[in-house]
């Protein structure tokens, strides 16, 4: 069910049924006999039912404390496993404890077990030697058999409640309640406090999710990822109807370490820009990023996915500094990579990356998308520099389906990326790294025969005039590599799903064309 809410029915209605109707028909059924069979008088003065409730004052006020001791036994075995499950729970999960004991059902239930005790103390001195409060005895038997009962459902629902995910889901969805209530109201001290409890929320999520990379528990880490994110993509949705007061950063959260360390000017920023809640967002996505880069890198993938659903969330609604905000936390996360020397993880950042700046395209946000391709340009020469030349052939391909993306959409940002990518190879130039240059050459070729398939020969040209002095035998090596790709499958399994020298036949047929220019021959 949605936002981690148990099945009630399942969780509840039929373990409650099952055991009730199995305990009464048990009873009942050996009472009968007893009644009908067993007993001595053959014609018994009363009915079963009648003859069960003749208590006898003499004989039950025993059983009657024996009553109201097994109810209290039951609360206690009640709360000492609850007790323990908790506190396991708590020590590895911060708000474990609170979180209980704020659950309306947890209330309840212990509100119960503590009735149904002082109630069971009660009746025991209630009863006389010539009167049995039978309406009051026959609550406390069907209580305490309900709290027998209870027992088994009960315990199901503890230990789904301190379900690492179930954990995750309640953060979040307390989250999102206490932001929507603190952000549109106009009491101050509510709104400071509601500030303090997002805050706060991301950061529980941030830890288990750094302790679930510690323990290598990439569903749970995982899960909590997602939480941020989903956390931050409602936020996105409200922020336009939220009060201008909200966006100030309160007594609440301007002591926290990652705003106390910050510049004032900065933190200005922050507030001019109303995007303290999604920085404190991504400040956290890139401490774990970072975290994971030397131990799941799965995560790193994660994280990038995430922060590009936030950036595309940002576009749809037209929030400017959002999409900034976001594309220099990708840069971040790219740079930290480089730094860690992390080719793999690069790859599929720089995939997420492309993907955002398609997006922007989609949207009409040209400007970012030209921003965006100049980071990746950037980035292409620092893995270069760095001696990472895949990471900058994975550039150069990336940067070439951005321009046939912005052609398609018709944006007047593509002549802005064509002259970024031909600047691309410019440093590759002036070295002896033949692999990147042929890399990237190849992905320019592969962008002017989709020129000439789309009747562009100007932009196709323009690539072949800068490789004009290209040595024949490069040409030649190009002009193989990409005729001799027919399948667009890699050999190994691959998150892009396309091998980078692919080229449809018709464009592969323009080979000819654009190599004639160059009087390269067959």
């Amino acid at each position: 069910m949605p936002d981690g809410t148990p099945n009630t029915r399942k969780r509840w209605g039929v373990p409650i049924l099952v055991l009730s109707s199995a305990a009464f028909c048990v009873f009942w059924g050996f009472y009968a006999i007893d009644y009908f069979v067993v007993r001595v008088s053959p014609n018994p003065p009363l009915g079963p039912v009648e003859h069960y409730l003749r208590f006898d004052p003499g004989s039950i006020t025993d059983a009657v404390s024996s009553l109201a001791g097994m109810m209290a036994a039951v609360f206690g075995i009640v709360i000492t496993v609850i007790s323990i499950i908790v506190q396991l729970s708590a020590n590895r999960y911060a708000g474990v404890a609170r979180m209980f004991l704020r659950d309306r059902l947890n209330l309840a239930i212990m509100g119960f077990y503590v009735i149904a005790c002082v109630c069971g103390i009660w009746l025991s001195v209630g009863i006389q030697h010539d009167f049995v409060p039978r309406a009051t005895l026959v609550g406390m038997l069907c209580a305490t058999s309900a709290g027998l009962v209870l027992m088994a459902p009960y315990f199901g629902y503890v230990f789904w409640f301190v379900e690492p995910i179930n954990i995750i889901a309640r953060i979040r969805k307390e989250a999102v309640v206490t932001s929507a209530e603190g952000s549109s109201s106009s009491t101050s001290s509510k709104l400071v406090e509601a500030q303090g409890a997002a805050l706060s929320a991301m950061e529980e999520l941030t830890d288990i999710t750094s302790n679930s990379i510690s323990g290598k528990d990439k569903i749970i880490a995982s899960g909590a990822v997602d939480a941020l994110k989903d956390f931050a993509l409602d936020y996105v949705s409200r922020k336009p109807r939220a009060v201008p007061e909200w966006f100030k950063i309160g007594s609440a959260i301007r002591q926290n370490p990652d705003f106390v360390a910050m510049d004032p000017e900065s933190l200005s920023d922050l507030e001019d820009r109303k995007t303290w809640v999604e920085w404190k967002i991504m400040r956290q996505y890139l401490g774990i990023y970072n975290e994971a880069l030397a131990s799941m890198r799965d995560i790193n993938y994660l994280v990038a996915i995430d922060t590009r659903y936030i950036g595309e969330a940002a576009g749809k609604v037209g929030d400017e500094e959002l999409v900034r905000l976001v594309f220099r936390f990708l840069n971040s996360y790219l740079r930290s990579t480089l730094n860690a020397r992390d080719v793999r993880t690069a790859y599929n950042v720089l995939n997420q990356y492309r993907l955002l700046i398609e997006s922007m395209i989609k949207l009409g946000r040209h400007e970012h998308a030209i921003e965006g391709v100049r980071h990746m340009s950037y980035y292409g020469n620092v893995s270069f520099d760095m001696k990472l030349t895949f990471v900058t052939e994975t550039v150069a391909y990336d940067v070439s389906t951005l321009c046939q993306v912005a052609h398609d959409a018709g944006s007047p940002g593509e002549e802005g990326m064509l002259s970024l990518f031909l600047e691309l190879d410019r440093p590759l130039r002036v070295s002896s790294q033949e692999g990147a240059l042929l890399g990237v050459r190849k992905a320019q070729v592969k962008l002017a025969a989709y020129y000439l398939t789309q009747g562009h020969e100007q932009r196709a040209r323009l690539i072949a005039d800068d490789m004009s002095k290209e040595p024949r035998e490069r040409l030649r090596s190009i002009r193989l590599a990409l005729e001799s790709v027919n399948t667009k499958d890699f050999w190994e399994i691959i998150d892009r799903g396309r091998n980078f020298e692919y080229m449809p036949p018709p464009q592969r047929a323009m080979l000819t064309t654009f190599f004639g220019w160059l009087d390269l021959e067959q």
